[in-house]
């Protein structure tokens, strides 16, 4: 008898890691948690996996995919532990990182107090060949391979391992890198090289030098990290001896997925892995309810990452940052802030309260895990207050109020506050933390915040759901089924994806329809090439072609989609008014029909996908109302002691209502009801919470 077939998508975060697995034929769904291990991610990725198996009845035998979401690129970089790096550039332009961009973070009103960090490769390792290339590809100077040669002794001698390559318009003509590439390798075996050509041919020679170090020095880890979990799974996954490969799916920035064998060599596209498989999560069971402007906000135990859906679709920027370092490869408009669960509650210097972004983490964890956790945290403050449980995960983890307690006493004595005093008001700055966040995906985009649905996910995302709709007005709250697994299920709803971009730089009115469909027709040569070795069928494979635009004279560009089919002159017009269109929406002005004003083009783009099968979401059993589902009471905290009840989520129907004050519980995540609100049951089992009275108590 065959195996049954299970697909696994598996989120690893700071504190948890989130699994969810589908039975292929039936389409029933499983979700579980457990602890992460970041000493050894890969501990913590095995663990979930056999739990999740073992709730199914099955064995490692039935493990058709795994879909994964990594923070081990994310975390090299946001923790700054970027180092030994060499950089290899073009002569005359070894300072091309010291000199960087003239933009100062938080405007030039920051500029006073803000020092530039250090560059990713100092002054020392840094090495320039001669050579040169002119903007459009042409050779104006060979290269010099003595200098490759000696830029190679040079760094074994250092014993520096991770190289970068970006050479000036190397986008337009690659060869001079691949050579270069070529006698590194020759003279030092040793060495990991990135070249600038297969990272991101694009012009704009900083982003592009930063993007490509940033790829060499994540190379290492995600190599290290992928073969090691690809090796253990084909050994945990074959239980009659005979060897097999699981195939495994690594999450990409873009909001797609690529194999473990390809990810390996472009492993820059995971740094923002996690958040985006929660975003197209988030995306798809929002879509399932109707509802298509949302707001997104992941909330884990060391940080929130907030996002923005308009029409079903999370938005995309090729403007991203990753700690001190900007990354021009496509990625989902993320904005994380440190205000997880985890997140510790200090006094600064001058007497006030802060929250994060230093997080407790796993290990030791809050106060109330009683594991040495010696600094109050916002889970201590919301298990004093009542708003969770005295146990997460059904009791696998229990929590002690007193060592929470004792914590939040601790520094409401410093800062002369009563204990609740404290406790509310380090929930009152995680609050204001997420709120800042989401008006930077929002409100700094032209969006009015108050046209969008917030949906709340991950362990901690729901906690202050009420209290962010207060602060920034939102419409209504969705909390989706298993809220602590939307980033695991996002692993089993995207498609593997891979992205090609050239840069092509023309004035609209002399762009020749054959030189756009010749350069597109090499990028989609590419991307079709990348998804047969995926393994897709040629009828199956799909393709996204996109341009970015600019009026000329302007510094920056709109990405808008170029129509399937043959170019024609009606196609590149289409793209055009597309362009105006976007412009507008974005800056409030176009300059359609002005005859003074040009549009160029920048940069062409080319998307191959070849689709996945999504699981598809069931509707929920009629409700038989909220009471049957209530579980007792407890004393909680909202403005004052409250007697709460509490509600078992998995006991509720569709057509439930709560009025708050009142706490819903479940496995994974605890989603309080502030007084002034009511919270119904949709169809799809999602909590919908919308406000029933105003800040005065009138209807």
């Amino acid at each position: 008898m065959e195996p049954r077939k299970i697909r696994v998508g598996i989120d690893t975060g700071g504190t948890f890691t989130d699994v969810v697995a589908v039975d292929e034929e039936s389409g029933a769904m499983v979700t579980t948690k457990t602890p992460s291990t970041p000493s050894d991610p890969a501990e913590g990725f095995l663990t979930g996996i056999d739990k999740v198996l073992r709730q199914l009845g099955v064995s490692g035998d039935s493990l058709s995919a795994v879909s994964h979401g990594t923070t081990v690129a994310t975390n090299k970089l946001l923790e700054g532990k970027v180092e030994n790096l060499g950089f290899i550039t073009t002569e005359g332009y070894e300072h091309v990182l010291e000199i960087a961009r003239q933009s100062v973070p938080d405007g030039y009103g920051n500029s006073y107090f803000w020092v530039k960090p250090d560059r990713i490769v100092p002054a020392h390792r840094v090495r320039t060949i001669r050579g040169r290339l002119s903007f459009d590809g042409n050779e104006i100077r060979p290269l010099n391979d003595d200098d490759v040669r000696a830029a190679a002794a040079f760094f074994k001698a250092e014993g520096v391992k991770t190289l970068g390559v970006c050479l000036v318009h190397s986008y337009a003509n690659p060869d001079h890198e691949q050579r270069v590439r070529d006698i590194l390798l020759e003279e030092y075996p040793e060495a990991t090289v990135s070249i600038s050509t297969e990272v991101l041919r694009e012009y704009r020679e900083f982003e592009r030098a930063i993007t490509t170090l940033v790829d060499a020095a994540v190379k290492p880890n995600i190599r290290s990290y992928v073969n090691n979990i690809a090796n253990r799974l084909r050994e945990f996954a074959t239980e009659s001896g005979d060897a097999r490969d699981v195939p495994f799916y690594v999450m990409k920035s873009n909001g797609g997925v690529l194999s473990a064998k390809e990810v390996v060599h472009q492993p820059i596209t995971t740094v923002l892995s996690g958040p985006a498989a929660g975003a197209l999560g988030a995306a798809l069971v929002a879509s399932a309810a109707g509802v298509e402007q949302v707001l997104t906000c992941d909330g884990g135990g060391t940080s929130t990452d907030v996002t923005v859906v308009v029409r079903g679709e999370p938005a995309l920027t090729t403007e991203g940052r990753v700690g001190n370092y900007p990354s021009k490869i496509p990625m989902i408009d993320v904005v994380t802030v440190g205000a997880g669960g985890g997140s510790i509650a200090w006094m600064t210097p001058e007497g006030t309260l802060r929250v994060g972004p230093h997080s407790a983490g796993a290990d030791p964890g809050p106060m109330c895990y009683g594991n040495g956790g010696s600094a109050p945290t916002i889970t201590d403050a919301h298990v004093l207050l009542g708003r969770i449980p005295p146990h997460l995960l059904g009791g696998e983890i229990p929590l002690d109020t007193d060592l929470a307690r004792k914590g939040i006493e601790d520094l409401a004595h410093q800062l002369s506050l009563e204990v609740e005093a404290c406790g509310t008001g380090i929930l009152e700055v995680s609050a204001w933390n997420q709120a800042n966040a989401l008006r930077q995906i929002s409100v700094k985009r032209g969006l009015d915040v108050r046209d969008f649905t917030l949906v709340t996910f991950g362990g901690s995302g729901s906690l202050l759901a009420c209290r962010l709709v207060d602060i920034l007005g939102l419409k209504d709250v969705l909390v989706p089924l298993n809220p602590g697994n939307v980033s695991a299920f996002g692993l089993l709803t995207v498609d593997v994806r891979n992205d090609y971009v050239q840069t092509h730089v023309s004035r609209h009115d002399r762009l020749r329809a054959e030189d756009l469909e010749s350069e597109l027709a090499v990028l989609a040569a590419r991307a079709d090439e990348a998804l047969a070795g995926e393994g897709f069928a040629a009828e199956d494979r799909r393709y996204a072609r996109s341009a970015d635009l600019r009026y000329f004279g302007q510094a920056f560009e709109v990405r808008v989609p170029i129509a399937d089919g043959e170019i024609t002159q009606a196609s590149i017009d289409q793209a055009a008014e597309a362009f105006h269109e976007a412009h507008r929406e974005l800056y409030g002005y176009d300059f359609r029909g002005d005859q003074s004003q040009f549009v160029e083009w920048v940069n062409l783009r080319v998307s191959g996908i070849g689709p996945i099968k999504r699981p598809v979401l069931s509707e929920i059993a009629t409700g038989t109302g909220a009471e049957s589902a209530r579980t007792g009471t407890r004393q909680a905290y909202f403005d004052g002691w409250h007697e709460t009840a509490i509600y078992s989520r998995a006991d509720l129907g569709a057509g439930d209502t709560i009025t708050g004050p009142a706490v819903i519980e479940e496995f994974s995540s605890t989603v309080p009801i502030d007084p002034g609100f009511s919270a119904r049951i949709d169809t799809f089992g999602n909590v919908r919470i919308t406000r029933t009275l105003d800040s005065n108590g009138a209807n």
